[in-house]
C-alpha cells in the first residue's frame, strides 16, 4: 500500500491504527517520533469509542497552522463515520512553504491514500 503523498518537495506519510482506548494515542505518537526523527510534523486525529460507551475524539496540528492538519483529519474521520482509529500524517518539510490551503489539501490528500 502506498501511503506517500509528495508535494513541492515535502513529503506526507499516512497511517492508520486501531485503538480501543485513547491512552493509545500517546504511545503511538511516541513510537512515530521515534520511527520519524527528522520528519517536522506529527499531525493526527482520533475517534474512539471506549468500552464504557463514551466517544472521545482529539487531534493535533502539531506546529501546523492552525486547523491545516488535525481538524481536517478529525473531520474526515466523523464524515466517513470511522471510530477506534487513529489517523496520523507525518510530514517531511521541503524547504518550500506551501500556504495554508495547500497544506490543509496535502493533508487531507495524503489521509485520503491510507483510507482507500
Amino acid at each position: 500500500m502506498n501511503n506517500l503523498y509528495e508535494i513541492k518537495k515535502s513529503k506526507f506519510y499516512s497511517f492508520i491504527f486501531d485503538i480501543k482506548e485513547k491512552s493509545e494515542v500517546k504511545t503511538i505518537i511516541e513510537n512515530l517520533r521515534q520511527e520519524h526523527k527528522k520528519a517536522r510534523h506529527i499531525c493526527y486525529a482520533y475517534v474512539v469509542k471506549e468500552s464504557d460507551g463514551i466517544i472521545y475524539h482529539g487531534m493535533s496540528d502539531d506546529k501546523e497552522p492552525s486547523g491545516t492538519a488535525g481538524k481536517p483529519l478529525l473531520n474526515l474521520l466523523k464524515i466517513k463515520n470511522i471510530e477506534n482509529k487513529i489517523l496520523i500524517v507525518v510530514r517531511y518539510f521541503g524547504g518550500v512553504k506551501l500556504g495554508a490551503s495547500l497544506l490543509l489539501r496535502s493533508y487531507l490528500n495524503s489521509a485520503n491514500l491510507i483510507l482507500k
